[in-house]
């Protein structure tokens, strides 16, 4: 990618499944940056579906961690990133986390980001928009989240189809929303300079 060699590692959701990814990374080859990448919440109320969010800093459970930023012409959104053990399911708690500070909120940064102190390397921490600051789900996504990291998509599916008129709709912009979000993600990154 721009010149360098680039080793991806994908783990599922939560800090210690990042943390055990970068430290995967780092046993496989010679690793000279960390850059944490995916999906976040907006909490800002200007942000949109798609749009990019570039970490300043990184806070989680009272910690705090910064990140680099890499070079780009590419507009995005620059903040606090809060790193939480959950999926932030309503508008109520993401007004909170907001005025705590943050400007986005995910599940894994701070896994990798302690990861990579630990290791002295630099730490990158790129995101992509998929849900509104004053969005809820009605989805129970925590409920869905397998200790493996992974989302139980069937039991999604049939919540869904438990209440098909609310439920179904919100499942299917989810995907085209992640969809979008991974498109620009990529273009972000393909344009980065690390």
């Amino acid at each position: 990618m721009n010149g360098r060699e680039v080793l991806m590692a994908a783990n599922g959701a939560g800090a210690a499944r990042a943390a055990a990814a970068v430290e995967a990374a780092h046993t496989a080859g010679r690793v000279d940056l960390i850059c944490s990448m995916g999906f976040c919440g907006a909490l800002e109320d200007d942000m949109q579906v798609g749009d990019i969010f570039v970490a300043e800093r990184v806070q989680a459970d009272g910690v705090e961690y910064a990140a680099a930023q890499p070079a780009t012409e590419r507009p995005h959104h620059t903040g606090m990133l809060a790193s939480i053990q959950h999926v932030a399911q309503t508008a109520d708690e993401k007004a909170s986390l907001r005025r705590r500070g943050a400007s986005a909120v995910e599940m894994e940064a701070a896994g990798a980001a302690a990861a990579a102190r630990g290791l002295g390397l630099p730490f990158y921490c790129i995101r992509s928009v998929t849900d509104l600051a004053r969005e809820s789900f009605g989805l129970d996504l925590n409920s869905a989240l397998r200790s493996n990291g992974k989302f139980a998509t069937m039991q999604l599916i049939a919540a869904s189809c438990r209440r098909p008129l609310t439920l179904l709709p919100e499942l299917l912009r989810l995907g085209r929303r992640s969809y979008t979000a991974a498109r620009t993600l990529g273009e972000f990154l393909a344009d980065c300079r690390f």
